[in-house]
């Protein structure tokens, strides 16, 4: 029997536990396990490194919500990218990236994979054409895709890229991190692995840090977990049942993040103090047709650019009072930074520096008319 994304979210992988009947799944705060003989660990848990039945919950929903056959959960999404690269690739093997991406991940490929021999190349996700120009063939084992990207916005088409990418015999991997698994499944659309950072609208709180990593492919989710415990860079059980609480509304949260990015949206559209409004959900956004056929919503992520330049951006985001200035997104509260000068500070002087004038907003779930008095006084 199947189930709707709402159910899943609340069930899966979370049964009422056995001895007690508690309806949610305990913390299991315990670094072993009493083994019943010796090679013979009970229910197969022997280390926490290794396996926790709370991480295990985690997984389960995690793996449902995205529908593939393993989803395995790390410490950060930077953990999980790391884990997933060093699985799939070796040195002398290249990845197209996008041109377009978090700085974190800007930064593990050009200042931790390369040391290790591992080649990449920028890209345009939002353009197959480019994606292709850029496979080295032979090599090439990945083609790396965020949709939206990070911070600009872009929309890569999903089933297009898989196609691309399974021509050159490479994986797909989408960093689905902005959307959500509740407004976007890239493996319904030909993804091979999933990634998200699990701190964002996954556990939605800001209260934890977490990755996670979902594969389309049984054997390929093996593989990653045998590195994920070989590397050793899972969450704690305490991170992942905070993670697991906050999955519970990722849902509900979601729609009222989208629901408040509209209206901000629409209101910064044309406003004399805005050059440009970023948004997947505007008619005019280059990426909007192909968003509207792979997303149930376009989430709650905008960008824009101040008319006044780089400084007016800035002054933009320290005038802000109820969009708090701090890196990070998707938690219940709504955020403003300036990404040249936070988040992607990293990318500086690479194909991956972002505009200047760049405002983000993370829209949170706050009453929306508030945010919208707050960005007009922010605005100046």
């Amino acid at each position: 029997m199947s189930h709707g994304f709402e159910t899943l979210a609340i069930h899966a992988g979370q049964d009422p536990e056995a001895r007690t009947g508690a309806v949610i799944p305990p913390i299991y705060q315990t670094s072993t396990y009493a083994q019943d003989a010796v090679g013979a660990p009970r229910q197969g848990y022997e280390y926490s490194r290794s396996g926790n039945p709370t991480r295990d919950a985690l997984q389960e929903c995690l793996a449902a919500l995205e529908g593939g056959p393993v989803g395995l959960a790390f410490a950060s999404g930077l953990a999980a990218e790391d884990t997933l690269l060093r699985t799939v690739c070796r040195p002398g093997d290249h990845v197209v990236i996008p041109d377009d991406a978090y700085g974190g991940t800007y930064r593990l490929f050009a200042k931790v994979a390369e040391r290790w021999g591992l080649e990449y190349t920028p890209a345009k996700v939002s353009d197959p054409d480019a994606v292709r120009a850029a496979i080295r063939p032979g090599t090439t084992k990945i083609v790396w895709v965020e949709t939206p990207t990070n911070p600009l916005l872009g929309i890569a088409d999903i089933a297009t890229l898989a196609g691309v990418a399974h021509d050159a015999d490479a994986l797909l991997v989408v960093d689905n991190t902005f959307a959500s698994p509740y407004l976007q499944q890239p493996i319904a659309h030909g993804a091979d692995v999933v990634v998200h950072s699990t701190t964002k609208y996954i556990g939605g709180h800001s209260d934890v840090v977490g990755g996670a990593l979902i594969a389309a492919d049984r054997s390929l989710g093996e593989e990653l977990r045998y590195h994920q415990n070989a590397m050793g860079a899972v969450n704690g059980p305490f991170d992942a049942w905070l993670t697991l609480r906050g999955i519970k509304t990722l849902g509900v949260r979601m729609d009222r993040h989208c629901d408040n990015a509209e209206r901000i949206a629409a209101y910064l559209d044309g406003h004399a103090k805005v050059g440009q409004v970023i948004y997947p959900g505007l008619p005019a956004h280059p990426g909007h047709e192909v968003a509207a056929k792979q997303m149930r919503r376009f989430g709650g992520m905008i960008s824009f650019r101040a008319a006044g330049g780089e400084e007016h951006a800035v002054e933009i985001c320290n005038r802000a009072k109820l969009f708090v200035l701090a890196e990070s997104l998707g938690g219940v509260e709504s955020l403003i930074e300036h990404p040249g000068r936070m988040t992607h500070a990293s990318a500086a002087g690479s194909p991956l520096e972002v505009p200047g004038d760049l405002v983000r907003l993370s829209v949170g779930i706050e009453t929306v008319d508030d945010l919208l008095a707050d960005l007009e006084q922010a605005l100046g």
